[in-house]
């Protein structure tokens, strides 16, 4: 099947889940094992072996990616569980945005922007006003999807081994219902 027809077939849907389920922690997973083995590929040129994707896995919890103070969300195309992405509280009005992915076989149907949209909703939800974020450099499709959907690059307000570039965008009112 092409880009283009993969792109007007099927249909995008986002809503909160458990991140314990098993469908959130199997995308858990497969992102973590996607960015790392990027990470590995680019700096070692070669693949993580499996015991570093797991111990890596094991020292980034997304568990405060639940009530009261965060939010997990499970986009699925067609029905079937293919993207997450997860909102951490910072303060009282900002909240981080982590853990986005959508499974390399569905990028660019869509999957991305209305993953965000529902993000910006969850973050509404949560009392945020910002959203904030970190990623790496050579993670340019996150990175593109990102200033598509309204986010811009701002100073650092962290630090970690992966925090490269800081991108965030401002809330703004939902735009009233009705007709």
């Amino acid at each position: 099947m092409t880009n283009t027809a993969r792109r007007s077939s099927g249909s995008w849907t986002v809503a909160p889940a458990d991140v314990t389920a098993p469908e959130a922690l199997d995308l858990l997973r497969e992102y973590y094992y996607d960015v790392a083995n990027r990470y590995y590929r680019l700096h070692f040129d070669r693949e993580g072996t499996p015991e570093e994707l797991e111990s890596g896995l094991a020292g980034s919890p997304s568990d405060d990616l639940a009530a009261p103070s965060g939010l997990f969300l499970l986009g699925r195309h067609d029905g079937v569980a293919h993207s997450c992405a997860g909102l951490r509280r910072l303060d009282a009005t900002t909240a981080e945005l982590t853990r986005v992915f959508v499974r390399p076989g569905l990028r660019g149907t869509g999957g991305g922007t209305a993953l965000l949209a529902a993000v910006d909703r969850a973050a509404r939800s949560l009392g945020a006003d910002r959203i904030v974020l970190d990623t790496r450099l050579d993670l340019v499709e996150a990175r593109a999807l990102y200033l598509r959907n309204g986010y811009r690059e701002i100073p650092a307000y962290s630090s970690g081994p992966y925090a490269q570039i800081w991108y965030g965008k401002e809330l703004t009112a939902p735009a009233p219902q009705g007709g």
